[in-house]
Order: structure tokens, then C-alpha cells, then sequence
């Protein structure tokens, strides 16, 4: 390593990509991660030991449960909390809990053997960019190390070094500049609408259509489903229904009765926290199958013609949803279609796109018009990027060339950032830009705003 450049071509490069709502990690060079899986995790603090599945912090006395199977096991007493704040670091002890786990259960190797890539939110502070670069040095002596912001991981993964990028995730909706691989800090804009804001709107929908979230995790069992394709099935059908509810339920099913299903006994008590969590991934399946975005602006007769969808929830419930599936993700281009929200001066996704450009200088906003990348899980609703597309070619200036930029594959669209880190971290002329150990041990941390844009 000559001249303080690290020079490690024959070692695999880690890519860490850790967002609002997910976790994305592993080798540089590979098309998908190796690890993905829920930010939030499970906090116990502890007053004994704790029971096996959980990573001791002995610093601060706390368990913590990682990972989809570790966080899905009812627990008494375990708080869900997220790491991250607005797309920063703000626990730093349950950050250190993730990596921990990632080196440990899925790369499986030692740290001091690779070097790492690892996205950052474009608004990151230098205190905290400076505070995980000394956390990555000296806690897992790595060799070298690269911050990189995600929006320009997204570009590079959509073969692009200039362009606007739209990233509607969990917890808002993002429209950030880059041009020649660099944010335009200047020209970012942010909206609080995003994932979770959709999920908050599904849940007054049940609660006024008294609709009871149950999550699968309290269901021991629910009444069977049967196929009748003849009345001779017919009347078995309402024989079996009308034994099995006297003998379970002590009363019969009735027409248009709630769901009859069994809760498990033995249950811990749940902290509210991890019911809440439990409950919303029931409400997050609902949006993903459900929901569709409206080709033009809400109109209450047009999405009472639209065909229903039928949807169960997990404890039997079903029903069709006509209108609602329209309704709800109107709120994301109209925010002032929403309950509770008039008078607001809360931004919808189109606006969010042409107030980022028309914030940057003149010269490079048709690059940014021709170069409009799409990314987020929210933008994976049925129709967002046809609605998009109309809004901005009403709304760009006739003399821009407009060109929306969507990958069909939803791994694309969810990875983009953690696929841009895998292309960036392999590239031959990418090496000479890592941060080395020995450039970090002259310079300190400091060399992070030296050498991170």
C-alpha cells in the first residue's frame, strides 16, 4: 500500500446499504445482497441473562433481536425500536448491533479483510459522517472505507451520473439532485409522505370500516375454507360450520358475522411497540396487494366504477374494496384529498420533482428533466409511475425533453442504492478513491469530508 492507497483488488468489497425500513448488505460485484432485512430490531434490557437468539450488548446491559425470524417470536418485555432517525444515525449502540449481525450471521468473515461501501442519507450531518467513520476504523479495524450518498448509488445504478432522483420511501418522500455524481445540496426536497404515512391511512380506513387487524402471530386457528361446487357440497359445508361453531364457539356462525378464529393461549404479554409493528405488516401486505394509484386526479364517481378486489386478512376476514384502493394512495399526489391534513402545505410527489429542478441553475435542468430515476418501495403501488409521468409532462416547461426513468424488476427498484454500491465498490478506476487505514491513522476522521464528497 504505497502512498496511503489502498490497493486490495483481490479481496471482496462489503456494501452496506441501511435505510428507514431495511437493511441491505453484502459482496461488491454481486447483483442482489446478500442480507435484507428489517432496520427495526428488538430491545430487552437486561435485569437477568437472556434466553438463546439474542446478541448481547454488555456495555449498556441490552439483547437485541435481529433479523425477520429473531424480531417475529413474541417476547415479553422487548421494545421495537429503529437505529436511524429522518434517514440518520441516532442509536449508535443498536447500529453497531446491525453490523455486528451482519458480519456475524450472514458475511460470516472477519472485518479486517474487506473493505466497506456504505450509503449515507444526502442530508448526513459531518459530525455523524466523522463519528461512524471512527466507529468503522476502530471498532472493526477494516482495511479501507468509502461513504457515498444514496442518491448518487442510484444513479450510477441506473447508468446515470446526472439526473433526478425521486425516492419515495417508509418514512418520506425525496427528490434529490445529482449532477456528475454529486448531490446538489441546494436543490433537495423533502415531503413527510411516504410508506408509513399510506399504512397510518389504511389503518382509519379498518377503523371505520370496523375492520380488526389481528396479526398472524395471535392466530391459532380459523374457521376452514371449503370450495362448494355443487348443493350437495353446499349443505355439508353449512353441517360442518354449524358442529364446528357450537363445538369451538359455544354459538353458530351467523351471515356477515365477524370472523370466527381461535386466539393461542399461552401468549407473553407484547409491548405495544412490537404489537403496533406486528399489526403493520399485516396493514404493509394490504397496500402491496390492494392499493392503485388513479391515472388522473381522484374523482369519486370514476373510482366507484372501478372493479373491486377481494383481499383476506389473516383471522378469515374478507371483503372488496372498490373505491378505497383509489383513495388512500391519492394522498401521495394531493396531499389536501387527505382527512385531518386541509390547509396544509405539504408537497405531492410531482411537485416535489419540479420544485427540486427549478431550485437548480437553468444550465443543468433539462439534464435533470431527461433523467427523472425513480426508486423506493413506495413507488412499487400499482400504477405510481404511469400517474408520475402525466403529472410531470403537465407540469415540466414545454421546451424541456421529459424522461421518467423506472426499473420493472421490484428488486431493482428496492436495492437501487445497495446495487449502485455493489457497481461503484467493483469498478478497477474506483479503487484509488477508498479511504485506506493507514490515510485514516495519519489524518483521522477528518479525511471522510477530504475524501467523500
Amino acid at each position: 500500500m504505497s502512498g496511503g492507497v489502498y490497493g486490495g483488488d483481490e479481496v471482496g468489497a462489503l456494501v452496506f446499504d441501511i435505510g428507514s425500513f431495511s437493511t441491505r448488505a453484502g459482496y461488491a460485484g454481486e447483483d442482489c445482497p446478500k442480507a435484507d432485512f428489517p432496520t427495526s430490531i428488538g430491545v430487552h434490557i437486561e435485569e437477568e441473562p437472556s434466553e438463546m437468539g439474542a446478541e448481547q450488548d454488555t456495555s449498556c446491559g441490552r439483547s437485541y433481536y435481529i433479523d425477520t425470524t429473531a424480531l417475529h417470536v413474541p417476547r415479553t418485555a422487548v421494545e421495537l425500536i429503529s437505529p436511524l432517525k429522518t434517514g440518520m444515525i441516532e442509536d449508535w449502540n443498536a447500529f453497531q448491533a446491525i453490523i455486528d449481525h451482519i458480519y456475524s450471521k450472514h458475511i460470516k468473515s472477519d472485518p479486517s479483510l474487506h473493505p466497506v461501501l456504505m450509503s449515507e442519507a444526502p442530508w448526513n450531518s459531518r459530525a455523524k459522517r466523522e463519528k461512524l467513520t471512527e466507529l468503522i476504523f476502530e471498532h472493526y479495524n477494516i482495511p479501507a472505507f468509502f461513504l457515498c450518498k444514496t442518491a448518487v448509488l442510484t444513479a450510477f445504478a441506473n447508468g446515470r451520473a446526472t439526473g433526478l432522483i425521486l425516492d419515495s420511501g417508509a418514512t418520506h418522500t425525496t427528490a434529490i439532485p445529482v449532477h456528475d455524481g454529486y448531490v446538489l445540496q441546494q436543490g433537495i426536497v423533502k415531503s413527510p409522505l411516504g410508506g408509513d404515512f399510506i399504512t397510518m391511512q389504511c389503518r382509519e380506513l379498518f377503523q371505520e370500516m370496523n375492520i380488526d387487524t389481528v396479526p398472524p402471530y395471535m392466530i391459532a386457528s380459523k374457521v376452514p375454507k371449503f370450495s362448494c361446487r355443487s348443493p350437495v357440497d353446499l349443505l355439508y359445508l353449512s353441517h360442518v360450520l354449524s358442529l364446528w361453531s357450537v363445538c369451538v364457539c359455544q354459538e353458530p356462525v351467523r351471515e356477515g358475522a365477524p370472523p370466527v378464529w381461535i386466539k393461542k393461549d399461552k401468549l407473553p404479554p407484547v409491548t405495544k411497540s412490537w404489537h403496533t409493528y406486528m399489526c403493520n405488516e399485516v396493514i404493509q401486505d394490504f397496500q402491496a396487494s390492494v392499493l392503485q394509484v388513479s391515472d388522473s386526479p381522484y374523482d369519486e364517481q370514476v373510482a366507484a366504477q372501478m372493479p373491486t378486489l377481494h383481499y383476506e386478512m389473516p383471522n378469515g376476514y374478507s371483503t372488496d374494496f372498490g373505491a378505497e384502493r383509489l383513495r388512500i394512495p391519492e394522498g401521495l399526489f394531493d396531499p389536501s384529498h387527505v382527512k385531518g391534513l386541509s390547509g396544509n402545505t405539504m408537497l405531492g410527489v410531482g411537485h416535489v420533482v419540479t420544485t427540486s429542478i427549478g431550485m437548480c441553475d437553468m444550465d443543468i435542468r433539462p439534464g435533470l428533466y431527461g433523467s427523472v430515476i425513480v426508486t423506493g418501495g413506495n413507488t412499487l403501488l400499482q400504477g405510481f409511475t404511469e400517474r408520475l409521468n402525466r403529472e410531470l409532462s403537465q407540469k415540466a416547461p414545454p421546451s424541456m425533453r421529459l424522461k421518467l426513468i423506472a426499473c420493472n424488476s421490484s428488486i431493482e427498484r428496492r436495492f437501487s442504492s445497495w446495487i449502485g454500491g455493489s457497481i461503484l465498490a467493483s469498478l478497477g478506476t474506483f479503487q484509488q478513491m477508498w479511504i485506506s487505514k493507514q490515510e485514516y491513522d495519519e489524518g483521522g476522521k477528518q479525511s471522510v469530508e477530504r475524501k467523500c464528497p
